[in-house]
């Protein structure tokens, strides 16, 4: 639990959603055209990660997640577009005099962004969740924050279908525990239609959330309150109102964290997290897939015999998952992992320098690449920056 707590001091702030059974990825191949790959950093003297990417309607990317080297404040949002190659077209900061972190963005139907995280400059209590609502250069339009007279943290942001979004979250402000679940359904403006929390009397915390093809939702995070270890993998299933259909929980005496989720097309789900329960390692990358009702299909994990990480799951147009994280096993690099829909491994990849790199969120990209978003202290202008890498479909750069 010890090797768990001090990595999630920072990996907490980072969450993010994401194996799928058909293709409901990105196609797959080149298309002909040849395969751009890159890796870039981005940021100034101070402290930078990147906790989100998404490929643009442009064909390059953006990328949310946090710095102390511009902006207002201790920590402000940060936002950077770049193009197709990686190169930068604009950077915003987002934030006051207090630290704000951004977690997860999603470009919206019109070009522009919705970014999640929280704020300690604005809102009710301590820490709110924030919502920022940007126009297609990322100029803001609107912000929104929700929470209590505690803290409240966004993790995890998806567009729903109305136009609206779901953040999922946690909260100490609501709830029955220590800490809840948190499930916030908004409309296009930002603001709030419903709110739910799910929980126990202990620690309880959502850290990816989805919706589902039924107009519902899923959330995976944590449990400490139900189960049959210290922490086990939570998983709920909500209706179009929030309302609870299911949770399961998965794990075994050790500590097992869920923290990123993706439907199939069988209507199951996939969540990538860490175990201490199984494996080779002190920690190794857990991935577990789920039928419709979140009975267990199967389980794997991915590591050697130190601390590995899984932030991020992701679809593969091959019916597989890519999986994003970090390793320790032989260094501290940012760990991808290519699998079938079986979740048998088909490769392994690892990328950085002598310091620390990370990899908290991945996708499939439209040449049937990968692009990869964390952070590198190995390379770069200060302390720790931005890493994004483009990838090509072997998961070479």
């Amino acid at each position: 639990m010890k090797k768990l707590l001090q990595v999630l001091a920072v990996g907490l702030l980072v969450l993010l959603p994401g194996c799928s059974d058909d293709e409901n990825g990105p196609t797959g191949g080149d298309n002909g055209q040849s395969v751009v790959t890159f890796e870039k950093t981005f940021g100034g003297t101070g402290f930078e990660l990147g906790t989100s990417v998404v490929q643009t309607n442009d064909g390059g990317y953006v990328v949310a997640g946090y710095t102390d080297s511009f902006g207002a404040g201790g920590f402000d949002v940060y936002l950077i577009k770049t193009d197709a190659a990686g190169d930068t077209l604009w950077t915003r900061t987002y934030g006051g005099a207090n630290s704000d972190h951004g977690t997860s963005v999603v470009q919206a139907n019109d070009g522009g962004y919705f970014v999640a995280g929280y704020t300690e400059s604005f809102g009710a209590g301590e820490a709110d969740v924030y919502l920022i609502r940007t126009d297609a250069a990322g100029d803001t339009l609107w912000t929104r924050t929700f929470g209590g007279a505690e803290s409240d943290y966004g993790h995890s942001l998806v567009q729903t279908d109305d136009g609206g979004c779901a953040i999922a979250g946690r909260t100490e402000s609501f709830g029955s525990g220590g800490t809840d679940f948190y499930l916030i359904k908004t409309d296009a403006s930002g603001d709030t239609l419903w709110t739910k929390t799910f929980g126990g009397t202990d620690r309880d915390s959502g850290f990816s959330v989805v919706q589902t093809a039924d107009g519902g939702y899923v959330v995976a995070g944590l449990t400490e309150s139900f189960g049959a270890g210290r922490a086990d993998v939570y998983l709920i299933k909500t209706d179009a109102s929030g309302d609870t259909l299911w949770s399961r929980t998965y794990g075994l005496t050790g500590s097992e964290w869920g923290f990123s989720v993706i439907q199939t097309n069988n209507g199951g789900y996939v969540v990538a997290g860490v175990t201490e329960s199984y494996g080779d390692g002190g920690v190794d990358v857990y991935l577990i897939k789920t039928d419709a009702s979140g009975d267990t299909l199967w389980t794997e994990t991915f590591g050697g015999t130190w601390v590995d990480w899984g932030w991020a799951v992701a679809p593969t147009s091959d019916g597989g998952c890519v999986v994003t994280g970090e390793t320790t096993s032989g260094g501290a690099d940012v760990y991808l992992i290519k699998t079938d829909a079986s979740g048998g491994t088909l490769w392994t990849r690892t990328f950085g320098g002598t310091g620390w790199d990370r990899g908290y969120s991945v996708v499939q990209t439209n040449d049937g690449g990968y692009v990869v978003a964390g952070e590198t202290a190995s390379s770069g202008a200060g302390g720790s920056d931005v890493y994004l890498l483009k990838l090509d479909a072997d998961g070479n750069l």
